[in-house]
């Protein structure tokens, strides 16, 4: 089964002068352990089918299955535990809670999941010391560097062991040192979790670290290569 399943999927955008279609008959499938980069210029539609694949938005037409469900058939609700329980999320922009701790934040999507907080905690403990930020874990997101923050981001997104991971320009914040040290921690999760990636971005030298890239233009699919 599939990890992610895009069939001639549509996003239009109402407002303006004219409709947008951001996305235009977008299919592609990712199996478990894949790691694909999605590349493109600005505008060109790769954030509209990020953020359709990670369910946080629904398409105007087409099919969109994550680990098997048909994100169509979601209500509100049913949607919200699926983001919560199969998909985890990295954004440019870290997006942590400033009145939690790192360790705090690692937490939160186990806490939010009903696990108990020792439990949670001790979980969140154990992947934030593998992402080399055990010795911040009672620090504040304002009391660590950039690279660190995203470091602690990732161990969120990925300490519910969530089947997909949705990547949106993750080191487009970051000097090209501390990029790399994200790229490279990807890499790792990739290969020793078997969490499948899709990664967003418009740089060759980060889609390069991928197994597969895949090129968009104006709302379509126009090229796909080996990383």
């Amino acid at each position: 089964m599939s990890v992610l399943l895009v069939d001639d999927v549509r996003k239009t955008f109402a407002g303006g002068e004219a409709p947008v279609e951001a996305v235009r008959g977008v299919s592609l499938t990712l199996e478990r352990g894949d790691f694909v980069a999605l590349m493109g210029p600005s505008g060109c539609g790769k954030s509209t089918l990020l953020h359709l694949s990670g369910a946080m938005d629904r398409p105007t037409s087409g099919r969109i299955l994550v680990d098997g469900t048909d994100v169509a058939s979601l209500d509100d609700d049913a949607l919200t535990r699926l983001r919560r329980e199969r998909i985890g999320f990295v954004f440019q922009f870290f997006n942590l809670l400033p009145t939690l701790t790192v360790l705090e934040n690692a937490a939160l999507p186990l806490l939010l999941a009903g696990l108990a907080t020792r439990d949670a905690e001790s979980r969140a403990q154990a992947l934030i010391d593998r992402v080399g930020l055990g010795h911040r874990a009672g620090h504040y997101p304002q009391q660590i560097s950039g690279g660190e923050m995203q470091r602690a981001a990732i161990a969120r997104a990925v300490v519910h062991e969530p089947a997909l991971l949705v990547a949106d320009e993750p080191t487009g914040n970051l000097d090209s040192e501390n990029g790399g040290r994200i790229l490279e921690l990807l890499v790792e999760i990739n290969r020793d979790l078997g969490v499948t990636i899709l990664l967003a971005t418009h740089a060759l030298e980060t889609a390069s670290i991928t197994r597969r890239i895949v090129r968009m233009r104006d709302g379509q699919l126009v090229a796909e290569a080996a990383g």
